[in-house]
């Protein structure tokens, strides 16, 4: 967490008030400037972890945070996920009573104040009914077998702990990688519809384009461990919201829309771009 002062009371609180509670709440802080630390001290039983300036990492905070659980699921949750009802945990980990699961996401729902283009795109990415798949789903599903949103997922520690945890140091979708792992050895994932968290974001241009420079980057460095099929996603996506928004009377936000995808596309060809000018030495 970083300057989660306002959201970290509300997120504790939800998550003690679930059906299910977690036995643990462990915070990590990455050096925040605001009272955070104070703020999540505050309630009992939760244990805080303050990294250094500069010391945080996608992939490598994320093992040392798993690392420490000595329960057989752990439950990541990023600082401004919220659970929507108190039956989220449950429901999140309700696919692991098949010992052949090793993860499982939840579904985000676009908060109330998001833009409706927001909205279809949550909704076009995280839709209302669950699944589960393995290594056999992959050519049939291309590169959604590997969309594990560490928004809000479970993982079996063991098999977290089998297929090595978390590749670290890494600047973005170190979920990605490690479904790649668990599909590889056998594993199934799991994406569970109705363990529902609050999360959306109404980024400008700039942050896409940022957001998407970075996952260019990672896709041009890890590219070959997924199946294809990124384009005809990222084409499917733009179809599928342009028809809801077109369907919800809303055609004024198929311009603002558009612009994002544009930005998002030349994010992640700069990143291509940039990741292949530091491979070539």
């Amino acid at each position: 967490m970083l300057n989660a002062a306002e959201q970290i009371d509300r997120q504790i609180e939800a998550l003690r008030g679930q059906t299910l509670p977690p036995e643990r709440i462990l915070v990590v802080d990455s050096h925040s400037s605001d009272d955070t630390v104070r703020r999540a001290e505050a309630h009992a039983g939760v244990e805080c972890v303050v990294l250094g300036p500069g010391e945080y990492d996608h992939g490598g905070t994320r093992d040392m945070a798993i690392r420490r659980c000595e329960t057989p699921f752990a439950v990541l949750m990023t600082q401004d996920a919220l659970p929507a009802d108190a039956n989220c945990m449950a429901a999140l980990l309700a696919p692991m009573a098949d010992a052949g699961v090793a993860a499982v996401c939840a579904r985000q729902i676009a908060r109330p104040e998001a833009t409706c283009r927001e909205r279809a795109i949550r909704a076009f990415r995280y839709p209302d009914e669950s699944r589960a798949w393995g290594k056999a789903d992959v050519p049939a599903l291309g590169i959604r077998a590997y969309l594990l949103s560490d928004v809000c997922a479970a993982y079996r520690c063991e098999a977290y702990r089998a297929v090595g945890g978390f590749e670290h140091p890494i600047a973005t979708n170190e979920d990605m990688l490690i479904a790649a792992d668990f599909l590889a050895a056998g594993y199934r994932l799991a994406y569970a519809a109705d363990a529902r968290v609050w999360h959306s974001h109404n980024f400008t241009l700039a942050q896409e384009y940022r957001r998407n420079k970075l996952i260019g980057a990672f896709l041009a460095r890890y590219g070959a461990r997924f199946e294809s099929g990124e384009m005809g996603e990222g084409l499917r996506l733009v179809r599928e919201v342009s028809s809801a928004l077109v369907r919800q009377g809303r055609p004024g936000e198929l311009i603002p829309f558009y612009a994002a995808c544009a930005a998002k596309l030349l994010g992640s060809r700069a990143g291509r771009r940039q990741a292949r000018r530091r491979a070539d030495g």
